[in-house]
């Protein structure tokens, strides 16, 4: 009788010292906001007390271009961008709410609507009403969705590697990357929440891109340490359970702006097929392919997409111009 209860109580303890080993404990968030904020760090005030973390650089006498990341990502992926394009720019990127800085959103909520009010608080505390939008992947479905709903707002929209667009017909969903498939098991997710290991993220991160090159130990520090910002990992999970209505996607012709789209040839989490799937939706878009690029341009290529996006926008007329006031 004894024995009968000693192998699965044995089995117990074993799971739970392995539990308390493996543990990852949430960072602390005044060592994150010296070690990524820093001097550099603003705060818009959002709805139930959400501080949304910002960043306000370049020409302040430029156009402004908002910056939106993707998902489990940070404002930092945009600042290979804003070294390049903030001398005839004024460049505005933040972290979106469940990532970052900013850290989980006191209402849960991380549909369309509720992004686009965190979008709304940063215009406002950086005091601008019209601006260019630009959005990666989770990001660029944002953008897109806010050029839909305040096209008074968007000047020209710019979708690099953007989520939301229908699979072709017989097309197969594209693998996801390691820690997206992890967060598909929802009996893991709990676990995840508190057992987060830097090489899961590692492998991720390495997933996600074609030039294996940008990938440094800072980068998946970073990646890793903002991950268990409190509360993002909840943020995390809860965000796979959000509707992303595609349904939406029937309406992105309605957008007049012109739309510049960029993406990595070799894009694994959002095939390429995508891109021309925009381009043939929309009535006023430019489409640019870069070879050997995976989902990150603007980290793996920023020198092609800065060179890029600043053609695009000066043959629209948006260089070296006024910003609304």
């Amino acid at each position: 009788m004894k024995k009968r209860y000693l192998l699965p109580l044995l089995l117990i303890a074993a799971l739970a010292a392995a539990f308390f080993l493996l543990r990852t404990p949430d960072t602390d968030p005044a060592a994150m906001l010296a070690k990524y904020g820093g001097d550099a760090a603003r705060f818009a005030e959002g709805l139930d007390g959400l501080r949304i973390h910002y960043r306000d650089q370049g020409a302040s006498d430029g156009v402004p271009i908002v910056f939106i990341h993707g998902s489990s990502a940070s404002l930092h992926t945009w600042e290979p961008l804003a070294g390049r394009l903030g001398g005839d720019y004024r460049i505005i990127s933040y972290d979106q709410p469940g990532h970052g800085l900013t850290g989980p959103a006191p209402d849960d909520d991380y549909s369309a609507r509720g992004m686009m009010r965190a979008l709304d608080a940063v215009a406002a505390a950086a005091n601008v009403d019209r601006f260019i939008l630009a959005g990666n992947s989770m990001g660029g479905w944002v953008a897109w969705r806010y050029a839909l709903e305040n096209p008074e707002k968007v000047e020209a929209l710019i979708l690099i590697d953007a989520a939301g667009a229908p699979l072709l017909e017989g097309e197969e969903p594209p693998p996801l990357n390691l820690g997206f498939r992890l967060m598909k098991i929802e009996w893991l997710r709990p676990l995840l929440e508190q057992s987060t290991p830097r090489s899961i993220v590692e492998k991720s991160v390495r997933d996600t891109v074609a030039v294996d090159s940008i990938v440094t130990d800072e980068m998946i520090d970073r990646y890793w340490e903002l991950l268990r910002y409190p509360g993002n990992r909840r943020a995390t999970a809860l965000r796979n359970d959000v509707d992303r209505e595609a349904a939406m996607f029937d309406r992105i012709s309605e957008i007049a702006a012109p739309v510049f789209i960029v993406w990595g040839a070799e894009d694994q989490l959002i095939y390429p097929t995508a891109a021309q799937t925009f381009h043939e939706r929309l009535l006023n878009s430019e489409i640019f392919i870069l070879n050997g690029v995976g989902h990150l341009p603007m980290e793996e290529a920023p020198d092609l997409t800065a060179d890029h996006i600043r053609a695009f926008l000066a043959d629209h007329a948006l260089a070296n111009a006024s910003p609304s006031p």
